[in-house]
């Protein structure tokens, strides 16, 4: 209730996936306590489900189904989702169920070189796990027959130690998170994660706390990263970006890893994302007959600069300014002039 007065959804969990997986619910139990939540909640409009919980929707399908359906039952209208395992997507198990209305996947904590740890995540390994590729995951999601939305339930979070079990290694920062935002957006997720280390864990400072855990719950609200995602939302919301969709071939160069650029665009738009901010070769020929300004903008303080007016060219090359070494991510804005 008063989340509403803040006009806030709350994605709440019935259950966290293991107590699923090791059989501590079963489906009788399941039956209710879906029943229970379902009146219980039946009146409250901000509220979306979230099944599974870091579990693999194969651990037992059908207890899932029967929550999902029970609870679906008490309000048509809520949405419904499935919080799945390390590097898998929901769309692997219930892309057809009529309970579920979004998918999540989750794109993980680790980098390119930590894809096998030979530690316990390592089980989702599996034909799915793109990693730090984020957008990959929505690639995934588009190639069923029924599309349904996504987003990133659980990127790398700021302030945590990359690949989450070894505290002697390096954070992901904010520029790290940015990139998992605009990649996974500019490719068509309907949205984004963003996490903090110690807000998951409301870390006080009074216990050592995990995941090489270095600040308080209440310093992480004022980490950069948290604050800047609010630039991406303002930017897809600056045109019609139902109009829009990914573009990869409108990049010429570059394409690959952490120098992949991306593109989302629509018949008077195209937004470029550029983790490195290298120079960039963009596709223009299906804009010719368009005047379009071009600017750049700033993903960190969302400071806008304009570059110029192009029409009648197919090609445009841009190298953005360098801001430093290693924060020197760019979103280039074309929009066509009114």
């Amino acid at each position: 209730d008063y989340a509403k007065t803040l006009n806030l959804y709350m994605a709440l969990l019935p259950t966290w996936g293991s107590l699923v997986k090791n059989n501590v619910l079963s489906i009788e139990q399941s039956k209710r306590y879906a029943n229970f939540l379902g009146k219980y909640f039946q009146d409250k409009e901000n509220i979306i489900w979230v099944l599974g919980g870091d579990v693999r929707g194969d651990v037992n399908p059908e207890l899932f189904d029967t929550m999902g359906e029970i609870l679906k039952q008490f309000n048509q209208n809520r949405l419904m989702t499935f919080h799945p395992f390390g590097r898998t997507g929901s769309y692997l198990w219930f892309n057809d169920r009529k309970w579920l209305d979004f998918n999540m996947f989750q794109s993980g904590h680790r980098r390119y070189d930590q894809l096998t740890l030979n530690s316990w995540d390592d089980k989702s390994m599996n034909e799915d796990s793109f990693g730090e590729d984020c957008y990959k995951y929505v690639i995934k999601n588009n190639s069923y027959n029924t599309i349904k939305p996504c987003l990133d339930a659980e990127p790398s979070y700021e302030g945590i130690v990359q690949g989450l079990h070894d505290p002697k290694e390096p954070y992901w920062e904010a520029r790290h998170i940015r990139r998992y935002a605009y990649w996974s957006v500019f490719e068509g997720a309907c949205g984004f994660t963003y996490g903090n280390n110690a807000i998951i864990q409301f870390h006080t400072g009074k216990s050592k706390g995990s995941y090489g855990v270095r600040e308080t719950w209440y310093e992480g609200l004022h980490s950069p990263g948290g604050a800047q995602m609010q630039y991406l939302k303002q930017l897809m919301e600056s045109v019609d970006y139902t109009t829009g969709k990914a573009h990869p071939e409108y990049i010429l160069y570059p394409k690959n890893g952490h120098y992949r650029t991306s593109v989302f665009a629509g018949d008077s738009f195209m937004f470029i994302y550029s983790y490195k901010g290298d120079k960039i070769r963009i596709d223009l020929s299906k804009y010719k007959d368009k005047k379009m300004d071009a600017y750049y903008m700033n993903p960190e303080n969302n400071s806008m600069s304009y570059i110029d007016a192009y029409t009648g060219i197919s090609i445009l090359e841009l190298r953005p300014t360098k801001r430093h070494e290693l924060s020197n991510d760019w979103v280039i804005i074309l929009k066509e002039s009114k």
